[in-house]
């Protein structure tokens, strides 16, 4: 199988077992779940599918010999994902605004309802060990730790939004090695780089007020729409964006509380920040990196180098707050 991603260029996926997941219907859904949210209303022409940076990770762990049992954790780490991606966090009492963890929480239950682990013994795999996600420090980390799950979504976020070309991202993976199962910049310049814009991703998209606006607004209308039984728990996981939206569509004409929710996740109506008069407070997962580089003989924290970078890493550290007063 040829694949060919926006960002890595076209690699060849031989692996019967990768081909046999990439097809199997939870993967397949995964390209129909958007990446951030809800950002078409806000940024037109940004979305990009959970999908595409599945496929991201898997290939980054792929290009940087990480074993096959990493590389399939790498494929299959988003598939419990919900509609709109981390908005559930806003609809679900069970998830959490600071940690935005409710994926994180139901991912094995989830998987192992699934077609996933009768495809693993099939190829001879251990489902509980590729669960554990303690096995595998490359595809995932702490942050503010570099793993192939946070370089692949901001390197490709960075490119969507044309904050970076393909030549960065090309130059970017140059710089990157891994020794001990961690990834290393080899120089200063280029983790310090790459940390900048990371910063920058994080304070416009990941935790900005355009985020804010969404994660508030797609969450209270699932959460309506969940309340007057429009659509159900299950359909947030069975289900896709369009699939959930043309549901609730339905309803809009005979529920004026719906239609002013659905105007206000589509971006049809006017908001301000007004940490005085408001009608809705949020708080968003703030994102920030550390990354190791080399640097004079040694591998270290770019905060160990630069200490100013340390402050930035303890003040991002904590949840941005947004107070929003919708005119309607």
């Amino acid at each position: 199988m040829l694949y060919k991603d926006r960002i890595y260029g076209q690699i060849e996926i031989s692996e019967p077992v990768i081909l046999e997941l990439i097809e199997s219907p939870t993967v397949q859904r995964l390209n129909q779940i958007d990446q951030i949210g809800y950002f078409e209303p806000y940024f037109p022409g940004t979305a990009h599918s959970r999908f595409e940076h599945s496929m991201g990770v898997f290939i980054l762990l792929k290009k940087y010999k990480a074993s096959l049992e990493e590389q399939i954790a790498g494929l299959i780490h988003d598939v419990s994902h919900a509609v709109f991606s981390h908005c559930i966090d806003y609809a679900l009492d069970s998830g959490s605004e600071t940690e935005q963890n409710h994926q994180d929480n139901v991912f094995k239950a989830y998987v192992k309802k699934t077609t996933i682990p009768s495809i693993l013994q099939k190829h001879k795999l251990d489902t509980n060990y590729i669960l554990n996600e303690q096995n595998f420090p490359l595809k995932e980390r702490l942050l503010p730790d570099l793993c192939a799950d946070r370089i692949d979504y901001s390197l490709r976020t960075a490119f969507i939004f044309n904050e970076i070309k393909k030549t960065d991202v090309e130059q970017f993976l140059k710089n990157l090695i891994v020794e001990h199962d961690y990834w290393v910049f080899k120089n200063l310049e280029k983790a310090k780089k790459y940390a900048e814009l990371f910063q920058k991703l994080n304070s416009l998209y990941y935790a900005g007020l355009p985020s804010a606006v969404m994660f508030r607004t797609v969450g209270d209308c699932l959460r309506y729409a969940l309340e007057k039984s429009y659509i159900t728990k299950t359909d947030l996981y069975t289900l896709v964006d369009n699939q959930v939206l043309e549901k609730i569509k339905k309803y809009l004409n005979k529920d004026s509380k719906l239609k002013l929710l659905f105007d206000r996740m589509n971006n049809k109506i006017k908001f301000r920040i007004d940490p005085g008069d408001y009608n809705a407070h949020v708080f968003c997962k703030s994102r920030i990196v550390d990354p190791l580089c080399k640097y004079q003989g040694r591998i270290k924290r770019l905060s160990e180098i630069d200490g100013d970078w340390g402050l930035v890493v303890k003040r991002e550290f904590v949840p941005k707050e947004y107070f929003i007063k919708f005119e309607k």
